[in-house]
């Protein structure tokens, strides 16, 4: 992504280095009428009975699925994922706004709370505007996370998407508002980020969140402390995979592989560190990279691929540099590992052993292609290695016994812990992170009462 004049943004397809599309920077006079019809928005929806969003929401849900070749093709094109995963990730925004139109009025439903007074009760209130700053990974996925919770809470959004997906964002604007909800209730802003600080001071913005790195956590959080606001946040991640002596070898390398390797290695909560007991790493990786060898990359257009490009040059060259940094401080190639010389942001499925904390892979978040293996000698040093990083978003590990699985969970310093099984997000469950990789929750119960105004009532 880059701008002309630093005032319009080109998209840029990852497979083939085309500019798709333009996008003329707003001026500041447009982002202040954006504020306008999103506060404007916002004292309608909040009036509104839930029945009323819930009707708007199972809309979107039904507009998604009408356009889901469509806005597959989009994500393809914008941020080059495979057209299978694009066409799951609009089906999994569609359930998301089903689940949240059905269950909204038990999550935001008074809940009594006796006192001093026999009839005091708690009421989730809507907040008012809340200020999304969003991500180009999972570019219609990572915004409806946050709005179908938002808007069903009687908030309105204004989205701050990454400018490699503003097709992305303007394609969601239109289709919240062919859904029924007032103009403004996802209003999308064409921006860098220099306009950030400002949104965040104006009163009419109650909240941010933001999903992103912790570095960019860490700026938007003090901006949002500074003004007392309210602030979710969603960083970096990496990830765990601990494969304990017991553990279904097979199983758990084809889940790791595609733990690993979905979206190009482009999550916050993919598997990046491979922490295996020393008993089983052979066999296990073996059967590792034999799978990640038959992984197919190319054009995400092309159904049989299954390894589309990165996003961006700049990522791509950063991943590389990862790569390149732990080989010399003693890591060793078992897969990959050298980028092709054809145009496209492409990186190979790279397999790194003999990885140790101290190392790249190790303690910086792989945002790309690479799986770096460490063993351990006893589950005491699994654990100690996967609390190691300064990331606690998610982890797997994996036995032939769930319960000790569950116990061992226990002394996992992460927001979720999923036991032979991939970590993933689900719109029934709460989905977040501690330590560096940010606070508050998104998703379920938890995640629709972030933006709100938990309000004590008590009478006589």
């Amino acid at each position: 992504m880059s701008t002309i004049a630093e005032s319009v943004f080109q998209s840029v397809n990852p497979a083939t280095e085309e500019v798709v599309a333009e996008y003329p920077a707003m001026t500041d006079g447009e982002l202040a009428r954006a504020v306008d019809r999103a506060q404007a928005a916002f004292s309608i929806n909040s009036r509104q009975p839930i029945s009323w969003r819930a009707e708007r929401m199972l809309n979107l849900a039904q507009l998604l699925r009408q356009e889901q070749d469509t806005l597959a093709t989009l994500v393809s094109t914008e941020m080059g994922k495979p057209s299978l995963e694009a066409r799951a990730e609009v089906e999994k925004c569609a359930i998301s706004c089903q689940y949240f139109a059905h269950q909204a009025e038990a999550f935001l439903r008074d809940q009594p709370s006796p006192s001093d007074s026999p009839r005091s009760f708690v009421a989730f209130r809507p907040l008012g505007v809340v200020l999304a700053i969003m991500p180009w990974n999972y570019p219609l996925w990572q915004v409806l996370r946050f709005a179908a919770p938002a808007l069903m809470a009687g908030n309105a959004g204004l989205l701050k998407h990454s400018p490699t997906t503003f097709g992305s964002a303007q394609a969601l604007e239109r289709l919240v508002l062919e859904a029924g909800f007032p103009d403004g209730s996802l209003a999308a802003l064409v921006t860098g980020t220099e306009p950030v600080a400002g949104l965040i001071a104006d009163p009419r913005v109650r909240a941010v969140t933001l999903t992103g790195s912790d570095l960019a956590g860490s700026r938007v959080a003090a901006l949002a402390g500074q003004e007392l606001k309210k602030a979710v946040l969603e960083l970096g991640g990496s990830d765990f995979f601990l494969v304990l002596e017991d553990a279904d070898l097979q199983q758990a390398a084809e889940v790791g592989v595609r733990a690993r390797f979905q979206n190009a290695g482009q999550s916050c909560i993919a598997a990046k560190r491979f922490l295996v007991a020393e008993k089983v790493a052979n066999e296990y990786l073996e059967r590792f990279v034999d799978l990640s060898g038959r992984l197919v990359m190319g054009n995400p257009m092309d159904p049989a691929v299954t390894l589309g490009p990165l996003a961006r040059r700049d990522l791509r060259d950063r991943v590389q540099d990862q790569v390149r940094r732990s080989v010399a401080a003693g890591a060793q190639l078992a897969l990959g590992g050298t980028t092709p010389a054809a145009r496209g942001f492409f990186h190979p499925a790279t397999v790194l052993t003999g990885v140790a904390p101290g190392m790249a892979v190790f303690d910086e978040e792989t945002f790309g292609p690479v799986a770096a293996f460490t063993t351990f000698a006893s589950e005491e040093d699994g654990i100690r290695l996967a609390n190691h990083p300064r990331y606690g978003l998610g982890g797997n590990i994996w036995t032939a016994d769930p319960d000790h699985g569950v116990e061992l969970a226990a002394r996992l310093d992460t927001g979720g812990v999923f036991v032979n099984g991939m970590t993933h997000s689900d719109a029934r469950i709460p989905f977040g992170g501690v330590k560096r990789s940010g606070f508050g929750r998104e998703l379920a119960s938890f995640g629709i009462r972030e933006f709100t105004n938990i309000q004590t009532v008590w009478r006589p």
